[in-house]
């Protein structure tokens, strides 16, 4: 047995040649465990086909699910001081932000595009969670007010979707500045009469869901995206007591008024345009009834 196996297969294998097969062709659902073929997923958005359940999805991917025929431009962000306080833990931020970049290949966790939905201008800013949790420090809230200008200067609608754990804390009191600044531009922008769209992605969590994200003419949310401020665990720990179940959840958040609807990503896009096309053309409520002045007869 030992020549076959020490001897023999080494020589077949050399002959025929050893197929590498890759080790990302199946994902396992992290809901209910399905392994599912990664081009099937591809093809799905990152949705399972088995359970619905709505997977992170790359930000270009989402970029070009929402612009007319995948087209868009990414604009250049503002420069901002990267370590303004010369932070360090564990790991020094300078570092962390290098290795942040090396792995998503951004240069912070914002994207901000524009283009065309159905033929209307409009301005997407989109979180990338792969970059430090989507955390929100002084560059994100730079690029979120430059996505207002840009809003603001080109006439167009503005869509935000957030991915994020919250305050970048490596930049202390000026993270925490970026709630104040990002609300507003918010402000600013609705001063000018321009809608302005929040899709909340799974999670939406901390600074961010407590600043510019809550400010939307409409609130979206992609199915079980969990949306809040503090993590479940320390609310129950605060006030003593257990949560409603799915509690922080889209559709929970939906049945108390905090979001307006939840929609399956497949349908984002066309749900997006209806609803800018009511907000920028709205429709009389009671169409106008025609005045005809009657003839006195008397006169």
């Amino acid at each position: 047995m030992n020549w076959l196996t020490n001897y023999v297969r080494p020589k077949l294998q050399s002959l025929v040649g050893a197929k590498e097969i890759p080790d990302n062709l199946w994902e396992k659902c992290p809901s209910c465990g399905a392994m599912i073929y990664h081009r099937e997923l591809e093809q799905n958005f990152k949705i399972c086909p088995q359970c619905n359940h709505h997977m992170r999805l790359d930000p270009e991917k989402r970029l070009e699910m929402m612009f007319d025929d995948g087209k868009y431009s990414l604009i250049e962000l503002p420069a901002v001081k990267e370590d303004p306080l010369n932070f360090s833990d564990l790991k020094n931020y300078s570092d962390r932000l290098k290795d942040a970049r090396k792995k998503t290949k951004k240069n912070d966790a914002i994207l901000v595009a524009s283009g065309l939905m159905d033929g209307m201008n409009v301005v997407i800013g989109i979180f990338n969670f792969a970059f430090m949790g989507g955390s929100m420090g002084t560059a994100v809230g730079e690029s979120i007010v430059a996505a207002v200008d840009l809003a603001i200067l080109q006439d167009a609608s503005l869509i935000l979707i957030p991915a994020s754990g919250g305050a970048r804390m490596q930049e202390g009191i000026l993270s925490l500045m970026q709630m104040a600044r990002t609300t507003m531009a918010v402000r600013k922008l609705k001063e000018k009469g321009l809608p302005y769209i929040v899709i909340f992605t799974d999670p939406t969590m901390g600074g961010v869901s407590a600043s510019f994200a809550m400010l939307g003419d409409i609130a979206i949310a992609e199915p079980d995206a969990l949306i809040g401020f503090a993590g479940a665990r320390v609310i129950e720990q605060t006030i003593r007591a257990s949560l409603p179940e799915g509690f922080q959840k889209a559709e929970y958040l939906m049945e108390h008024g905090m979001v307006d609807m939840v929609v399956d990503r497949r349908k984002i896009r066309q749900t997006v345009i209806q609803l800018i096309n009511l907000l920028r053309n709205p429709l009389p409520a009671i169409a106008p009834i025609p005045f005809v002045q009657k003839k006195d007869e008397n006169i």
